[in-house]
C-alpha cells in the first residue's frame, strides 16, 4: 500500500511540473513563412541560440561577467540539433560563418540577429542550410549563468590552460568544477586560443553536453529540491518559438544528453581554413561548399552524416 501511495504522489508530482512546466514557458515569433523556404525534410531541427544580449545585465552584473556594455544585440552561438531515425546531431554554425544575410548582403551569420532579430537569424539558417527549421530556442548571457549555478555548477575538463583576460576566463589544464559565471568565461574565450571562433565552438558543445547530462542525471531527476529551482531557472532562462511545448523541449533535451553521452554526435560545418579578412565584416570563416552540402543533404533525409563531417 505504501509502494502504491508513493508511487501515485511521484505521478502526481509528474503532472503538476507538467503542466506548472508548460505555463512558464516563454514564447515568441522565431520562425515565419516567406517565398522560396526549405521544404520540411525527415526529423526535427532545432535552432539553438545564445544571444550576446546585455539588456537584463545590470552595470555590476556586466562587469563581473567580463561582458561589457554593448547595446548591439548579436549571437555568441548558433547550433542546429537534429534527431529522428538518424543521429542525433549537434552542429555547430561558426558565429563568424559568412553567408548571405536576406535583404542585407553577405555578412557574418551572427549579425543576422542584430539587424533582424530571430526571423531573420532562423530565415538566414535555413536559406544557409537548406534545412526547415522546426523549433527555435535563445538563451542568454545572465540566463546561461542561472541554469548552471541552479545545477549546482558543472565539471568540464582543459588539455591545457586557458586564460582570456577580455572573458575573464582563467583555468589550469586538467578538470574543473566550474559556476555559472566561470561556465559563461570558459565558453566565450576566443582572443587566447589559436583557434579562434573555432575553438569557442567546441567548448560550447562541451558546456551545453555537461549542463545537459547534469540536468537529467538520477541526481537531478530524483531530487525535488534539485529539479524544481532547475526546471525553473532553464524555463525563466529560454525563450521559444510558439509551436514548442514542454513534450518538445523534453525531446530537445534527451536527445542533447545523448549526443553528451556519446550515442549522438557533435560537429562543426566544415569550413576552408582558418579565416579571412573581408573588407567590411573582417574575420570571417568559409563554409567548404561540397562538404557543407553533404552534411546538410544527410540531414535533410535523415541519414548518417558524412564522416569526414564528424568531429
Amino acid at each position: 500500500m505504501l509502494v502504491t501511495v508513493l508511487v501515485l504522489l511521484a505521478v502526481a508530482l509528474a503532472v503538476a511540473l507538467f503542466f506548472w512546466a508548460g505555463g512558464q514557458l516563454r514564447q515568441m515569433d522565431a520562425l515565419s513563412g516567406y517565398p522560396g523556404r526549405p521544404a520540411a525534410g525527415k526529423g526535427t531541427n532545432w535552432l539553438l541560440v545564445g544571444s550576446d544580449s546585455r539588456r537584463d545585465l545590470t552595470p555590476r552584473q556586466q562587469q563581473e561577467l567580463h561582458v561589457g556594455h554593448d547595446a548591439v544585440r548579436n549571437t555568441d552561438t548558433v547550433m542546429l540539433l537534429h534527431y529522428g531515425d538518424s543521429g542525433p546531431y549537434l552542429v555547430s554554425l561558426p558565429r563568424d560563418s559568412y553567408v548571405a544575410v536576406p535583404g542585407h548582403g553577405k555578412n557574418k551569420i551572427n549579425a543576422a540577429y542584430g539587424l533582424g532579430g530571430a526571423k531573420l537569424l532562423s530565415r538566414t539558417v535555413e536559406e544557409a542550410t537548406g534545412l526547415r527549421v522546426d523549433h527555435y530556442a535563445e538563451v542568454d548571457f545572465l540566463g546561461l549563468v542561472r541554469v548552471v549555478d541552479a545545477l549546482g555548477g558543472v565539471r568540464l575538463c582543459l588539455d591545457a590552460p586557458l586564460k582570456d583576460e577580455k572573458s575573464g576566463a582563467d583555468f589550469p589544464a586538467g578538470c574543473s568544477h566550474m559556476n555559472g559565471t566561470q561556465a559563461l568565461a570558459y565558453v566565450r574565450a576566443r582572443y587566447s586560443d589559436p583557434k579562434g571562433d573555432l575553438g569557442r565552438v567546441q567548448r560550447q558543445r562541451e558546456l551545453i553536453s555537461a549542463v545537459s547530462e547534469k540536468m537529467l542525471a538520477p541526481g537531478t531527476l530524483l531530487n525535488p529540491f534539485r529539479t524544481v529551482p532547475a526546471l525553473d531557472a532553464s524555463l525563466a532562462a529560454l525563450r521559444v518559438d510558439g509551436r514548442t511545448g514542454v513534450v518538445d523541449l523534453t525531446q530537445m533535451g534527451l536527445s542533447m544528453k545523448q549526443v553528451a553521452n556519446g550515442s549522438g554526435t557533435a560537429t562543426t560545418v566544415p569550413v576552408t581554413g582558418p579565416g579571412t579578412v573581408v573588407a567590411g565584416a573582417g574575420d570571417v570563416l568559409m563554409w567548404d561548399a561540397e562538404r557543407a552540402r553533404r552534411l546538410f543533404r544527410a540531414l535533410r533525409t535523415d541519414e548518417p552524416i558524412p564522416t569526414s563531417a564528424e568531429k
